[in-house]
């Protein structure tokens, strides 16, 4: 492997949770290509599996059927090889879909303030479950309903406002040998 790639790639799939604006994306990518493995954004297959945008998907067909197709999703990444796989803020909070992680892959919390969230979301568009509302109450909201949930996570790895991507994955990566250390 390259100097940028790490020696082994994980025999799991590394599953990235957290509220938007944590980074599984943007941070996904790149520990993916440190670990030579693909990288998968759950939302985008789900959208493509629908031939919808995650706000159309919302607005036509509901909040519950968009958690059915996610859990679908996120089970059929799963089942394949192993990836690190972005899933969307509310997939960890379905119970099945958590237990199907905690089976076949190593999940990971990218934790934030709410502050640093907001200040990373608030001109994005694209987030259904902020449109047209206050992005600091509804986040604040979603944190008090969803950390301790997302706590029941693997590994958890705090993200700062400004901390640069790359620290982020060296901060994974060394969470994660230390969870194999463990076992």
């Amino acid at each position: 492997m390259t100097g940028d790639q790490d020696d082994t790639a994980p025999a799991r799939s590394i599953v990235l949770i957290g509220l938007m604006g944590a980074g599984k994306t943007s941070v996904g990518r790149r520990l993916a290509a440190r670990l030579g493995l693909p990288f998968v954004d759950s939302d985008a297959e789900i959208e493509e599996a629908a031939g919808q945008s995650i706000p159309q998907i919302f607005e036509t067909l509901g909040e519950p059927a968009f958690r059915d197709g996610e859990r679908r999703v996120i089970a059929r990444l799963l089942a394949g090889p192993p990836s690190v796989i972005a899933t969307g803020g509310g997939a960890w909070m379905d119970a099945e879909t958590r237990a199907l992680v905690r089976e076949g892959a190593t999940s990971v919390w990218l934790k934030a303030t709410v502050a640093t969230l907001a200040g990373r979301v608030k001109d994005k568009p694209g987030r259904p479950l902020l449109h047209g509302k206050d992005v600091h109450a509804v986040l604040t909201q979603l944190a008090e309903q969803r950390y301790p949930v997302y706590a029941e996570a693997d590994l958890t790895v705090q993200s700062r406002s400004g901390m640069a991507h790359d620290e982020m994955v060296r901060r994974i990566l060394e969470g994660l040998e230390q969870l194999e250390e463990g076992q």
